[in-house]
């Protein structure tokens, strides 16, 4: 574990705070570094290669958030989410988006029920909510974009206020919660725009690239052998709660939190520092919560590597995926084929040289 940068926010090292079993800072920031190791060792007997994928998964959930992986099909998307829920001591659900699908089949409903009254044998009916597969700790939303606009917003308040309201009742959901979601980018027909409210509920926005040459030869060998059976889990709910809670205690240098706000406000057309790409091509940039996203994801990649504070290089290194579905490109981008992470590149490099 390195030691702490000596210019901090809220600041002082790790604190001696203990947690409902009594494990300090320290302790738990030992247990992120190990859940890592232990996590990706447990994967990997099913899913071959895509570790930056998976070590973005792991950021996402720590710091309590939602992350979509963009992909085209065959790049173990959805297998990755499903074996992360498995080494994982959460519930976990899936939701297979289709444009048949209902508000209700992702949430729940209240249903009519017919049920015996006590200490007699007549029936009587009562209505009884009925939870949805939202109701998991960990939720797989397969393909969301296939899906129409009214069913995406039942996602709205479970991902943001991690609560469902039906009819004029509230439910609470588990915790921890974190909804992954997967996307194809190539395949357009029989899909529907993700809402820019919704992709800013989402922390991370992740690209799977294509396996190198070795890894698509271990795959290719897999497909001959005999389907692997799952272990158990290698983290318990109590555990990732623990770490969930440890991350915003993460110090972070003053350095760090200048250069994650001056990079999203460097997304904004109308900002003074936005450089000639980002005025020519952008219709809006990030707001306020991307320079929020930034912050804690940064503090989770840390605490994942076992160190004591956040810096520029964890800002750096997360700026790409918090960033790239937040920017709205304008017509001229597209026509000119500039793509979002194009300018979300030269924003963190203009950034390095002001």
């Amino acid at each position: 574990m390195t030691d702490a940068p000596s210019s901090l926010v809220n600041s002082e090292p790790i604190r001696p705070v203990a947690d409902a079993e009594g494990r300090s800072d320290a302790t738990l920031l030992a247990l992120a570094c190990d859940a890592r190791s232990r996590i990706h060792a447990a994967v990997a007997t099913t899913v071959v290669g895509q570790e930056e994928a998976l070590d973005a998964l792991l950021i996402a959930l720590f710091a309590r958030g939602h992350a979509i992986l963009v992909g085209v099909p065959g790049l173990a998307k959805t297998l990755l989410v499903s074996t992360l829920g498995s080494a994982l001591d959460l519930t976990f659900g899936r939701i297979q988006f289709t444009p048949d699908l209902l508000p209700s089949d992702v949430t729940g409903a209240d249903v009519l029920v017919d049920e015996i009254v006590p200490g007699t044998h007549d029936l009587r009916r009562a209505i009884r909510f009925q939870p949805g597969p939202v109701f998991h700790s960990l939720v797989l939303a397969d393909e969301v974009n296939r899906t129409p606009p009214k069913t995406q917003a039942a996602l709205l308040q479970a991902m943001q206020e991690r609560e469902v309201t039906v009819g004029n009742t509230t439910h609470q959901l588990p915790e921890p919660f974190a909804v992954f979601a997967t996307r194809n980018p190539i395949e357009q027909e029989g899909t529907y725009t993700l809402p820019e409210a919704q992709l800013d509920r989402f922390l991370l926005e992740i690209h799977m690239g294509y396996p190198s040459e070795a890894n698509e030869r271990a795959i290719a060998r897999k497909a001959t052998h005999a389907a692997h059976e799952r272990g158990r889990p290698v983290l318990s709910r109590t555990d990732v709660v623990a770490i969930q809670s440890l991350i915003p205690r993460i110090p972070i240098t003053d350095d760090a939190v200048n250069r994650a706000v001056a990079i999203v406000r460097a997304t904004r057309p109308d900002d003074p520092r936005a450089s000639a790409a980002t005025r020519d091509f952008v219709r809006f940039g990030a707001g306020p919560r991307a320079s929020q996203s930034l912050v804690r994801t940064a503090k989770a990649r840390a605490a994942l590597g076992g160190h004591a504070a956040a810096d520029v290089d964890d800002i750096l290194a997360m700026a790409p995926m918090v960033l790239r579905h937040r920017v709205v490109l304008n017509f001229r981008a597209e026509s000119e084929g500039i793509r979002d992470i194009d300018i979300v590149r030269a924003v963190i490099e203009n950034t390095k040289l002001s």
